[in-house]
């Protein structure tokens, strides 16, 4: 069994809402192997190395259903054993996972599609490997591949390092409930690194936590709290009780100082946390010395401070208020009279809670030289037997992290001590703090029963509350989302996802004018690139999963306008659970036969993903009969049609029902966009008012612009907001690159546009028909190479009818076809079209093909540009200069030798020309560059 095909969903999928692992498998010879065929010795072992399998339902939704379907009729197939066992390993390393599916692929005997959920992709990922080496390794050796696991391979040894694994990269309690917290109110979280730092939130919204210290802790309040020095004076002053306390950076002033407390004292590193270093009660200057050596380990600075007796309890302040309290148990162990201490240990580290540091809400108490001191205080060895009933401590402080447990007393704290906390949190400064404060007795007064404060904590762990050893879970990850998130404070920005075969970019482009017109910071993925604000920040083709994360990760941003492109949902889904608005412009054949998708249908089911998870509105193309067969799978709060047929008949009958559309109407003078919601009709805009619909006539940019409006009103937007930004959006090279650009300021003009898809050439092709031109119309014209054959030959069966003269190329990434291949495609399918060969000329650089159509273009001609590098060949057109000769250098030349200026080497920027008089001239084509 060999899995061909990896693919990682971050979020929303073809298979799924949540992220998923998509296997692509071959079985190979197992695919003639069910379980019930393979035997029951290969199913008992299963279950012998994975019990919990008895608990998974599958299809008969019940405990034991799969091991049915192990042992019915034939049995299952390996694909299905295997998504079984992969989720079974994630279950026993502590993701809550239940989510698989495998189905076998059509037409590809032993080929499977398998599916299954994961909450971190690694360690699905690493459940993935170990289930097939599982497997492999139970088979029988005549069924067992080559490069399997080798007979010695120890499952169980694999399994524990796998979930130790597993359990390193997971939050920690803490983080884990801060997060559940903010799932529980709505609020999204991105986790920002492979440690607790985590964002709450999005965009200008967002918060961030770094397990408990949060984006508004006080960097200064922090540094108070780690110095016990400044935090002990600060506390006395105000009257707070604390430790007489004294820092030293030496032995003998540790002793020193210790006399001069007088009694018991602690030693401890001035900024250590977790318990480390710390030693109590001492008494003799040899253990004064040996506190201080140990303290002096994580740092030159140790305090030495008066011993408080009492029980040691954390109190957890949030916002100003205490919001529990616990009572805090050093590891120890309870004798029996019959087991010895190091027997006692492994007693209780058998408890399920306990774990290794902070992966449980226990921690697995250790035999160290700590616990050998304190029981040499009582002469006891790890082999001494304690009496029944009596405690032995193995350490002396209370933390968690060293193997302490907790007693919940949030609700026996005497007042006092619970203001007390709170002052002292407030006088270091700190919006979430811990007191550690030692007492005999929490329920009575410190003011009567005496003990202090010990310690202040920035960033206190939340486990002993959240899972006590004894008494009731507070809890307190709540309080702290409602301080970062008050009631009625948002924590996200509206969200547009829009999605569609052609019209993506332009559409997102409006929408995100129209936002900042009325004033919001805009984010904006696009082919392009990201936008922020109508800044380029990254250029590139970003249309996918990390992208918009890096959108909703910019704390300048408040509104995002998110193009949502079939690449990145087909790879890796949509980079977010949910968004506000979605539209689908339109399904038409374009990328079909790569990534699985190889029909139109298919493809309409990749676009629908968005739709599916809109919360507010789903906007679709009423007629697209593709997008229309979306509105059964949206779930949005409002479904808004788009159309250009005035008298739709479903579209009718929605608004009939008090449903939402946006129709293209016909006035007196000219067209007229308008709406329908909830029994109203207003009339938006004249289309002829659009500039970037170039007076109505580009269609396509017309409808654009209805869904961009309609995306703009479900957005809460007003109707004049609206007006304003599509009346100031055009369709200029600067606003829309590569979407219609117009040039006329040669004696010919020219027309650009990014077109690379049968739709939108025709739409682009429609458009030049409307224009009067005197002179001849000339096409520059390519595809992709990885288009199928027969989309090549439709985007030349379109153009043959349009244009006078054709000049084949080909785009610079060729995509696996040859030098010349799409332009030789082109002109032969040109030539089936009743093309003679004087009106078809191969140019396969686009520079060239492009410098062609300039220089041979006369007085009143019109030259559209179907362009590939859309800036570089803007820059072209714009800096042509009729009469001259032009000789463009092409990406593929570094440099050129010129009789006059040897060894002058040209960049991508430089072009040559020769003026008037023959001079062979260099110029930059930069329009930023002197």
């Amino acid at each position: 069994m060999k899995v061909l095909k990896t693919n990682v969903y971050v979020g929303p999928n073809l298979y799924a809402h949540f992220p998923v692992i998509r296997y692509i498998l071959d079985l190979g010879e197992l695919e003639n192997w069910p379980s019930a065929r393979i035997g029951e010795d290969f199913i008992s072992a299963l279950l012998e190395c994975l019990p919990g399998l008895d608990e998974h339902g599958c299809s008969y939704r019940e405990p034991g259903g799969f091991v049915r379907r192990l042992r019915e009729d034939e049995g299952t197939w390996m694909g299905h054993i295997l998504e079984h066992v992969v989720l079974e390993l994630q279950n026993i390393a502590g993701s809550d996972v239940t989510f698989g599916r495998t189905r076998s692929i059509e037409g590809q005997p032993g080929h499977y599609t398998m599916v299954f959920e994961y909450e971190d992709d690694a360690v699905g990922r690493a459940a993935g490997e170990l289930g097939i080496k599982l497997l492999h390794s139970l088979l029988p050796e005549s069924l067992r591949p080559e490069d399997g696991p080798p007979p010695d391979w120890d499952f169980a040894e694999a399994r524990d390092r796998f979930i130790l694994n597993a359990q390193r990269r997971a939050f920690g309690p803490s983080t884990a409930s801060l997060v559940r917290a903010a799932e529980q109110r709505g609020i999204p979280w991105i986790r920002l690194n492979r440690q607790s730092l985590v964002q709450f939130g999005h965009g200008r919204f967002q918060k961030r936590i770094q397990a408990t210290t949060t984006s508004l802790t006080s960097n200064i309040a922090v540094e108070l709290a780690s110095d016990k020095e400044e935090t002990n004076q600060i506390l006395r002053d105000l009257g707070l009780p604390v430790p007489a306390q004294y820092l030293v950076q030496r032995a003998r002033d540790a002793v020193r100082a210790a006399q001069r407390i007088g009694g018991p004292v602690v030693t401890k590193p001035l900024a250590g946390n977790h318990g480390r270093g710390v030693s109590i009660k001492l008494t003799t200057e040899e253990e004064v010395e040996a506190g201080f050596a140990k303290a002096a380990e994580y740092g030159r600075n140790v305090v030495v401070e008066s011993y408080l007796e009492g029980f040691d309890h954390r109190l957890l302040v949030i916002d100003g208020e205490l919001i529990a309290a616990a009572k805090r148990i050093p590891g120890h162990v309870v004798g029996d009279g019959k087991h010895t201490v190091a027997e006692l240990v492994d007693i209780v580290n058998e408890d399920p809670r306990r774990g290794i540091g902070h992966e449980k809400v226990l921690t697995r108490i250790e035999i160290d030289a700590q616990a050998e001191r304190l029981l040499a205080r009582l002469d006891y060895t790890v082999d001494t037997v304690p009496a029944e009933g009596e405690e032995v401590y193995l350490r002396s402080t209370a933390n968690l992290s060293t193997g302490g447990t907790a007693i919940d007393v949030t609700d026996e704290i005497h007042p006092d001590n619970r203001d007390m906390a709170i002052r002292a949190i407030q006088a270091i400064g700190l919006d979430i703090g811990g007191v550690d404060f030692l007492t005999s007795d929490i329920t009575r007064s410190y003011r009567e029963v005496g003990g202090g404060i010990c310690e202040i904590n920035a960033g206190p762990g939340f486990r002993m509350h959240v899972a006590p050893s004894e008494g009731q879970p507070r809890d307190v990850a709540g309080p702290v989302i409602d301080m970062l998130f008050p009631e009625n404070e948002p924590s996200i920005i509206p969200i547009a996802c829009v999605t569609g075969t052609n019209g993506k970019t332009t559409t997102s482009r409006m929408l995100a004018h129209i936002l900042k017109m009325r004033g919001f910071t805009v984010g904006m993925t696009s082919t392009d690139g990201i936008y922020i604000d109508g800044q380029l920040t990254v250029s590139g083709d970003l249309t996918g999963p990390v992208s918009a994360r890096m959108i909703l990760r910019d704390p300048a941003v408040d509104a995002a306008v998110l193009e949502t492109a079939r690449g990145g949902l087909v790879r890796a889904g949509m980079g977010l659970q949910s968004c506000n608005v979605a539209c689908c412009l339109n399904v038409s054949g374009d990328h079909l036969g790569q990534g699985g998708i190889d029909t139109i249908e298919q493809l309409a089911e990749i676009k629908r993903i968005p739709i599916e998870v809109a919360t507010d509105a789903a906007v679709l193309n009423a007629d697209d009969h593709l997008c229309l067969s979306m509105a059964d799978y949206a779930e949005a709060a409002r479904l808004c049609y788009v159309t250009m047929n005035p008298n739709h008949p479903l579209v009718k009958q929605h608004v009939h029902a008090g449903g939402q559309a946006f129709v293209l109407e016909q006035g007196m003078n000219g067209h007229m966009i308008t709406i329908y919601d909830q029994g109203k009709h207003m009339p938006l805009l004249w289309t002829h008012l659009i500039p970037a619909t170039l007076q109505g006539r580009a269609l396509h940019n017309v409808q654009n612009a209805m869904f961009a409006a309609a995306l703009a009103y479900n957005m809460d937007l007003s109707l004049e907001d609206i007006r304003q930004g599509l009346r100031t959006f055009d369709a200029t090279y600067f606003q829309a690159p590569g979407r219609l650009n117009i040039f006329d300021e040669h004696p010919f003009q020219v027309i650009m546009d990014y077109a690379h898809n049968p739709a939108a050439v025709r739409a682009v092709c429609s458009v030049v028909d409307q224009f009067t031109v005197d002179g001849r119309k000339t096409l520059v014209v390519s595809a992709p190479g990885d288009r199928r054959d027969q989309d090549i030959e439709e985007i030349a069966d379109i153009v043959a009818e349009h244009f006078d003269h054709f000049i084949c190329r080909c785009d610079d990434h060729l995509r696996g076809r040859g030098p010349d291949e799409v332009a030789q495609m082109l002109a032969a399918r040109l030539r089936q079209k009743g093309i003679s060969d004087e009106r078809i000329e191969v140019i396969p650089d686009e520079q060239a093909a492009l410098n062609h159509a300039l220089t041979t273009a006369a007085a009143g001609d019109l030259v559209l540009v179907l362009a590939d590098q859309v800036k570089r060949s803007w820059k072209q057109i714009v800096q042509f200069q009729p009469g001259i000769e032009h000789t463009p250098v092409t990406r593929r030349q570094d440099s050129i030798s010129l009789p006059d200026l040897q060894g002058f080497s040209l960049a991508d920027d430089v072009e040559l020309i020769s003026d008037e008089r023959g001079v062979r001239i260099a110029r930059s084509v930069d329009e930023d560059a002197d």
